[in-house]
């Protein structure tokens, strides 16, 4: 080990390989440099003040009596491999694979990259052979103390995952959709934005419901987005909300030649989403939607199919730590739970496919900490009731870019295309195409198509999903909408624009 000391991801992260069977590993730290906590004292507690969080997060130095229960290393020549997570030692006669951050080793560019608010491209390589990549991300914005506890919770993810096997890579984006570089701005600067976007952010949740999203629908008289890669030239239709719930998630199903979309139904006053259904005719929706399913926990992403002369749904309940399988006696309503498909994961937006003479279930998985939108698991069946069988490459993507599903897939021209969710910027910032160019038992791979923006035709700041089905086409994102306090008590209506 040397004299470079342990940060609390590195424990964690060697507790985990100790239990990989078979494996002599020595893990080689890097020395302190520009990223040493001490720098970014400062800053951590300002963020610790502003959102109450605790300063000992995985970044944070070990102290001595927590790192004495990795003291006990192999040596060199004695190790299968070293895991040289940037210390610039010679190599020697041992396996080496380097970890690097934004192509170089050590800790440095990740703290950079994070204070410039970038995503970190995180690879390892050995003698300058790419084994491994992931670009991980993060559900806390610009917080640097959490998004530096999400980040390494996916780095362990990561080097366990390749230790074990699993050649991940990242697929590249397209060129309109990669950032451009932003200078780091300084930690004192860092500060003082970081105090200013508290304010305004405590600001806007006193006059706004934070979040507060919609669904946009149009008829289709031609290509659908995933033929157009772009917004159409007509825009959007919204599902009217009163202002004190929203809608999201939509997902619609022609069944017995009506059509009807059902969305997470998110009251602001409970906080708990449910699962809400109303039909379309010709013109629209008729009505509003109305409660068909409601569960302890919080519900969402009602991905729903039909089979069998049945009407099936899969609802995120992440929370339940499981994925469910759900039956309708009495369409749209009288759901019931006919299987536990998958349990104790934390899964989100749980995605079915029948492909290769094998249904395929997609879902991002939380891997004890860090973002619930940046890891992608897949289950294989021979029926969609079960039992799956997880991929033995999982996690077999980890990228915020295009992991976490966005709607039901589709095949063109005998491609499956998929719909995912970019979240580099934030959760359900932008939607991406994928082209699976691989999925079998063995692997799987894709490739990023398009990134689509919210924008003029899609007012606001985010788009989050795509679905279609019965001649309309679907999405969701951002809206605005007043606390009813600030409205002379009564709801305003959700405005475009956010």
């Amino acid at each position: 080990m040397g004299a470079s000391p342990l940060r609390r991801w590195h424990l964690v992260l060697i507790e985990r390989l100790r239990a990989i069977p078979g494996l002599t590993l020595l893990v080689v730290p890097p020395a302190v440099n520009a990223a040493d906590p001490h720098r970014l004292d400062g800053l951590f507690r300002v963020e610790g003040y502003l959102h109450g969080l605790q300063p000992h997060g995985l970044f944070t130095l070990a102290r001595p009596a927590e790192a004495a229960a990795v003291a006990a290393a192999p040596g060199h020549d004695e190790a299968d491999l070293l895991l040289d997570l940037g210390s610039d030692e010679p190599a020697g006669p041992t396996r080496r694979w380097v970890l690097r951050f934004e192509g170089q080793a050590g800790e440095a560019p990740l703290v950079s990259a994070l204070l410039a608010g970038g995503v970190p491209l995180v690879e390892l390589t050995e003698n300058g052979a790419l084994i491994a990549a992931a670009r991980p991300g993060s559900d806390h914005g610009r917080i640097l103390l959490a998004k530096l506890d999400d980040i390494l919770s996916r780095v362990i993810t990561f080097i366990v995952a390749a230790v074990e096997g699993s050649p991940m890579r990242v697929p590249q984006l397209p060129a309109e959709a990669e950032p451009s570089p932003t200078p780091h701005t300084g930690l004192a600067r860092t500060m003082v934005r970081a105090v200013t976007s508290n304010a305004v952010d405590r600001i806007y949740r006193r006059c706004f419901h934070a979040p507060h999203w919609r669904v946009g629908w149009r008829k289709l008289g031609g290509p659908d987005l995933f033929d157009l890669k772009r917004h159409p030239d007509a825009g959007w239709c919204d599902l009217p909300d009163d202002g004190t719930r929203f809608y999201a998630d939509p997902f619609p199903i022609l069944h017995r030649g009506r059509l009807t979309l059902f969305v997470e139904d998110f009251p602001h006053a409970t906080g708990k989403g449910i699962i809400s259904a109303v039909e379309f005719g010709p013109d629209g929706p008729i009505g509003r939607p109305e409660p068909v399913l409601e569960q302890p926990g919080h519900l969402s992403y009602p991905f729903v199919f039909e089979r069998d002369g049945q009407v099936w749904m899969i609802p995120e309940s992440s929370g339940a730590a499981r994925v469910d399988l759900f039956r309708a006696t009495a369409f749209p309503g009288g759901w019931v739970r006919e299987a536990t498909l998958i349990d104790g994961v934390v899964a989100s937006d749980a995605t079915l496919i029948e492909h290769g003479g094998l249904w395929w279930l997609f879902a991002t998985v939380r891997d004890g900490g860090g973002s619930h939108s940046d890891t992608l698991h897949l289950w294989s069946a021979a029926d969609f009731r079960g039992p799956w069988k997880p991929h033995p490459r999982n996690p077999v993507l980890i990228d915020i870019a295009s992991a976490r599903p966005a709607g039901q897939m589709t095949i063109r021209d005998g491609v499956l295309l998929r719909p995912v969710q970019d979240c580099r910027f934030g959760y359900g910032k932008a939607l991406g195409i994928a082209r699976v160019t691989r999925l079998d038992p063995e692997g799987f791979d894709q490739e990023i198509e398009t990134i689509i923006q919210a924008g003029a035709l899609w007012p606001g700041r985010r788009i989050h999903s795509l679905n279609r089905a019965g001649g309309y086409e679907f999405i969701d994102g951002s809206a605005m909408a007043r606390r009813p306090l600030l409205a002379g008590l009564r709801p305003v209506p959700a405005l475009a624009g956010s």
